[in-house]
């Protein structure tokens, strides 16, 4: 579990750079990599989700 949080909060720092990065100065390849970065951080709360539920159950 600590791991995967640890996981989201790298993701999420990757992701906000990448997007300011986009909005700021227009830079496409930045909105490229948000973009990718934003599927990564689904798929990563998706599995917190169920561990989390697992987690809960003991």
């Amino acid at each position: 579990m600590k791991n995967l949080v640890e996981n989201l909060n790298q993701l999420f720092a990757d992701f906000t750079k990448d997007a300011a990065s986009q909005v700021e100065n227009g830079n496409k390849a930045a909105g490229t990599r948000a973009r990718k970065t934003s599927l990564a951080i689904e798929k990563a709360l998706k599995e917190f989700r169920k561990v989390s539920i697992e987690e809960g159950k003991k």
